[in-house]
């Protein structure tokens, strides 16, 4: 039986320059759109413009049942959520996961924003802190990868950083139930190529099994998702929104990353993800 490697030479991984761009420029058209009043329907919008006018498809559009371009998840809802004419509250914390195909190669990026709410100052602090702590642990990860030699060690590094940087203050309402973060087990990473989802699957939490071994021509999408309280969740009648069970926020973040023969790079930020990886002492390299 005939089994793909997952491993990419040299030139597919510079054919997936383009579309990890395009998905950057898709989420940097939508960032300034997420306040109070705007639909999360404008926002799917937006990034469909974007993603066309550079010439590429949205692949989550490829995806059998769903028609957007975009995911959007608002507090409870952690991923999957579908666009609609819910309309944005200040406050909200809000993850926004794209994806665009070019020339038959794909990018995938999320990121989390929450919207400022003076009235509300410590949930919106909270709400951060989940942000921060999320995005960080992705850092985490995407720099273990730099040196990684097995797939365990980048779920390990995201776990750690998790641990590592507990909440700094008790929850300030009933949603938030618990003084720990809590990860998601039943959704993880997984490699990006041809396909937005290859094999193999990226947990963002350490395993028994070391995992497939990380070298050069290997492309994963490292997104860790995690909650300011249970790690339980369900899925809305709608069949795609993961929310919690426990009705506590949830955070996801989002970076295709190459590993190549001279270093890592990240292909959907524009600097290869120079700022993220600085405090990791990680300094990445284009490919060539």
């Amino acid at each position: 039986m005939f089994r793909r490697s997952i491993y990419k030479s040299s030139a597919q991984m510079q054919a997936m320059i383009e579309p990890g761009l395009i998905t950057a420029a898709a989420l940097d058209s939508v960032r300034p759109l997420i306040r109070p009043g705007v639909t999360t329907l404008e926002l799917d919008t937006e990034a469909n413009r974007t993603i066309r006018g550079r010439g590429a498809e949205s692949n989550f559009q490829l995806v059998r049942g769903y028609s957007h371009t975009i995911c959007v998840s608002v507090n409870e809802e952690v991923v999957h959520g579908i666009p609609s004419e819910r309309v944005l509250q200040a406050g909200d914390i809000v993850s926004v996961d794209c994806g665009a195909q070019f020339q038959g190669w794909n990018g995938d990026s999320a990121i989390t924003v929450v919207v400022a709410d003076p009235s509300r100052a410590e949930v919106v602090e909270r709400r951060e802190e989940l942000s921060r702590v999320t995005e960080g642990s992705m850092w985490a990860g995407i720099a273990a990868m730099a040196s990684a030699r097995h797939l365990g060690d980048i779920g390990a590094a995201i776990q750690g950083h998790i641990e590592d940087n507990p909440p700094l203050a008790e929850p300030v309402e009933a949603s938030a139930s618990r003084s720990e973060w809590g990860i998601l087990r039943e959704y993880v990473g997984h490699g990006i190529g041809r396909k937005m989802h290859e094999a193999p699957s990226v947990f963002n939490y350490r395993t028994p099994d070391p995992g497939a071994e990380v070298k050069p021509g290997l492309v994963l999408a490292i997104e860790p998702m995690v909650t300011a309280g249970s790690e339980e969740t369900y899925v809305e009648d709608d069949d795609w929104t993961v929310s919690t069970v426990d009705g506590s926020d949830g955070s996801h973040w989002e970076h295709s990353v190459a590993r190549h023969a001279d270093g890592i790079w990240v292909l959907t930020a524009p600097d290869g993800g120079a700022a993220g990886l600085a405090p990791f002492g990680i300094e990445p390299v284009p490919l060539a």
